[in-house]
């Protein structure tokens, strides 16, 4: 976002992105326990800021690591043993409805795995990387759109299903951009639950404009 503030913590109307994203999530009954992954040095903050909230579930703040699956990973040591489902959202993903997160937890609840997706409105294209210039890649094919989603989160998993899947990536040394990845290399499969173009993962400068039109247009509705 070019500021040295992370972007969870820029402010949206006054209130920091990810206590907006907890407000979401701590607003679906099905959810009882919430656990924060975040830098090492803005636990103690965190922890006042989401204490001034009030929740009714129990929140916790824990360390993070250097990547997302890191972060999961250590988020998954203060779990509860009893959970049955685990369900893992985006700091900067504060537009999720209760209705979505609801959905997504009932067809994991179904069929073990399940994420929130939208279909690919774009044609999408497989490229490779273009000698010169730099900014220029050449097209090696073309992916039909219909087996095309575009992944969000929250994204939900049997709890013994998705240890498993961290402990197979960490013993195999495999990396994946999201939790499902991890739990495909098992040959699970993982449903995709219809999420929503409002669902926006707030990473760039336009993001904050359209999130704060979002906000607006939400607050005129009520």
């Amino acid at each position: 976002m070019g500021a040295e503030t992370p972007k969870q913590f820029l402010e949206l109307a006054g209130t920091p992105i990810v206590i907006h994203t907890v407000r979401r999530i701590a607003s679906c009954p099905l959810v009882t326990d919430i656990i924060l992954a975040t830098r090492a040095d803005v636990v103690a903050s965190l922890e006042a800021s989401l204490r001034a909230e009030k929740f009714t579930q129990k929140v916790q703040v824990v360390r993070g690591g250097d990547s997302r699956q890191e972060s999961v990973a250590l988020a998954l040591q203060h779990v509860p043993a009893d959970a049955e489902i685990i369900l893992v959202h985006d700091a900067v993903r504060p537009f999720v409805t209760v209705e979505q997160i609801a959905r997504v937890i009932e067809e994991a609840r179904r069929c073990s795995a399940a994420i929130l997706g939208i279909p690919a409105m774009d044609t999408v294209k497989e490229v490779k990387r273009a000698s010169l210039p730099e900014d220029v890649a050449l097209i090696i094919g073309t992916i039909p759109r219909e087996r095309v989603v575009l992944a969000q989160t929250p994204q939900a998993f049997a709890a013994k299903l998705l240890r498993e899947a961290f402990a197979g990536a960490q013993a195999d040394g495999v990396n994946a951009s999201d939790e499902a990845g991890l739990v495909e290399r098992l040959g699970h499969d993982v449903h995709v639950v219809l999420g929503s173009e409002r669902n926006i993962k707030i990473t760039k400068p336009a993001d904050m404009d359209l999130a704060k039109f979002y906000l607006e247009r939400e607050r005129a509705a009520r």
